[in-house]
C-alpha cells in the first residue's frame, strides 16, 4: 500500500543501530535537480518549495509537498526503520507523526548568517550563502579557470562553452543553458513580473532582482570591495566595481573582440552589431537595446523621478544620473583614464574620453555611414535624416531633434 509522505527534502531514514543518516530513493523514481544548490528532489514532487528556500522565504504548509513512498499497512518503513525530521533530527515511526513534526516547523528559520543576519530554513542553502561572504569559490571552469560558489552555476557556465543551450525562448528563439534563465527571459516578452517588493510593491521578473531591489529600502550592503572597502547591495555590482581596480575585462564581443568588465555591457555592445532592440516603450513604441534605458525613457512620459539627491533634493529619472550628480557635491572622481590619468565622475564619461585616445567609433549611421563615438550622437544624426523632433519646448511648443537644443531654447524664455 502506498502512503503519502513529506517532500523528500524534509526527511531522512535512520536505523535503530544509530548508523549515519541515510537518504533513500525508490529505484522507480527519477530524481530531479534543484537549479541553485544541486540537491535532488523526487520527480513526482514540485520543486518550487526547495527553490523557494534560496530566496529566504519562510516555510508554509503548502510547501510540505507529498510524495509517494512504499509503506506497509502499519505506516512503518519496510525495513523497520523510523523516519527522522531533517530540520530538528527528531525520529518518528508513523507517517502521521512525521507530518505533524514537519508542520511544527512552519514559518521557522533555524540558520542565521553571522555576517549579515539573513535567515534560512535549510542547512545547504545557509552554507551556499556563507560562501558569498568568504569569497570561497570551489568550482572552477576547466576552459578559462573562472570560479563559482555553486556547482549549478559552474555547470551552466560549462554548457555555455560547449554551445549546449537546450532551452529556447518560445517567443524569439534565443537559447539558454538552463530552464530558469529561459523562464526569466520569456517574462520580458509576456510582461509577467511575479515578484513584488515588500516595501513599495514594485514588481520584478525574478526573485533575485526583487531581493537586490529590497536592499535599496533596507540599506543592506553585504558585499564589500577588497581593494577600497566600498560596499554593494549585490554581488555582481561588487565584482564589476573590483574590475575597475584590476582592469580585468573578461567578457569579449563575439563580433569584434572588444572586451568588457561585465557581461551586461558586452551584451549591450553586441546589439550594436545585430541591431537588436528588444525593449519597447509602452507609451510611444520606441525601442531600446537595454531595459534600464527603456525604463528611464518611459519616465520622460510619466514625469516620474524616483531618485532624489540627499544633498540638495534634486530628483532624477535614473539612478546613474543621481550618482553622477551627487559627485558634484562630494567632488569625487573615481574613474581614471588609463592613457593620460584624467579622472571622471562616471565610468561612461571616462570610457567616452578614452575613445579620443584610441580613435574608436562604434556607432554607424545606417543612412549616411557617418561614425560616432557614442549612441546619443548617432541618435541625433538619425533624427536629422528622419526629421523626427520629439523634444518640445514647455513654454511655446516648438520642437527639437535633441534635448540639449530644447534646453538652450527654453533658457530664452526664462
Amino acid at each position: 500500500m502506498a502512503k503519502d509522505f513529506i517532500h523528500q527534502k524534509h526527511w531522512k531514514l535512520i536505523s535503530h543501530s544509530e548508523s549515519p543518516l541515510e537518504l533513500e530513493t525508490s529505484p522507480k523514481e527519477k530524481p530531479c535537480k534543484d537549479q541553485q544548490c544541486n540537491e535532488s528532489c523526487r520527480s513526482l514532487c514540485y520543486d518550487q518549495p526547495q527553490e523557494r528556500a534560496h530566496t529566504g522565504d519562510k516555510l508554509n504548509e503548502n510547501d510540505l509537498t507529498r510524495c509517494t513512498y512504499g509503506q506497509n499497512d502499519e505506516g512503518i518503513n519496510k525495513e523497520g526503520r523510523p523516519f527522522v525530521c531533517k530540520l530538528c533530527e527528531e525520529t518518528v515511526i508513523h507517517s502521521s507523526n512525521l507530518i505533524s513534526q514537519e508542520k511544527s516547523h512552519i514559518g521557522e528559520k533555524r540558520y542565521i548568517c553571522s555576517q549579515c543576519g539573513k535567515t534560512f530554513s535549510y542547512a545547504k542553502c545557509f552554507e551556499n550563502h556563507e560562501i558569498t561572504h568568504s569569497r570561497e569559490k570551489p568550482c572552477a571552469c576547466k576552459h578559462f579557470g573562472k570560479t563559482f560558489t555553486q556547482y549549478s552555476y559552474h555547470n551552466n557556465n560549462e554548457s555555455s562553452h560547449v554551445g549546449k543551450n537546450p532551452y529556447a525562448c518560445r517567443h524569439c528563439g534565443k537559447a539558454f543553458t538552463s530552464s530558469s534563465y529561459r523562464n526569466i527571459h520569456e517574462r520580458i516578452h509576456t510582461g509577467e513580473r511575479p515578484y513584488a517588493c515588500n516595501y513599495c510593491g514594485k514588481a520584478f521578473t525574478s526573485s533575485a532582482y526583487c531581493n537586490i531591489h529590497e536592499r535599496i529600502h533596507s540599506g543592506e550592503k553585504p558585499y564589500v570591495c577588497k581593494h577600497c572597502g566600498k560596499a554593494f547591495s549585490d554581488l555582481s555590482r561588487r565584482s564589476r566595481h573590483e574590475r575597475s581596480h584590476t582592469g580585468e575585462n573578461p567578457y569579449a564581443c563575439k563580433f569584434c573582440g572588444k572586451a568588457f568588465s561585465d557581461s551586461s555591457r558586452r551584451n549591450r555592445h553586441e546589439r550594436i552589431h545585430t541591431g537588436e532592440k528588444p525593449y519597447t516603450c509602452k507609451y510611444c513604441g520606441k525601442t531600446f537595446t537595454n531595459f534600464s534605458s527603456c525604463k528611464g525613457h518611459e519616465r520622460v512620459h510619466t514625469g516620474e523621478k524616483p531618485y532624489v539627491c540627499k544633498h540638495c533634493g534634486k530628483a532624477f529619472t535614473r539612478s546613474n544620473q543621481l550618482h553622477a550628480h551627487e559627485r558634484v557635491h562630494t567632488g569625487e572622481k573615481p574613474y581614471a583614464c588609463k592613457h593620460c590619468g584624467k579622472t571622471f565622475k562616471t565610468s561612461t564619461c571616462r570610457n567616452l574620453h578614452e575613445k579620443i585616445h584610441t580613435g574608436e567609433k562604434d556607432f554607424v549611421c545606417k543612412t549616411c555611414g557617418k561614425l560616432f563615438i557614442q549612441s546619443s550622437d548617432l541618435n541625433k544624426q538619425e533624427r536629422v535624416h528622419s526629421k523626427d523632433k520629439p523634444y518640445a519646448c514647455t513654454h511655446c511648443g516648438k520642437s527639437f531633434s535633441d534635448s540639449s537644443s530644447r534646453y538652450r531654447h527654453e533658457r530664452r524664455h526664462t
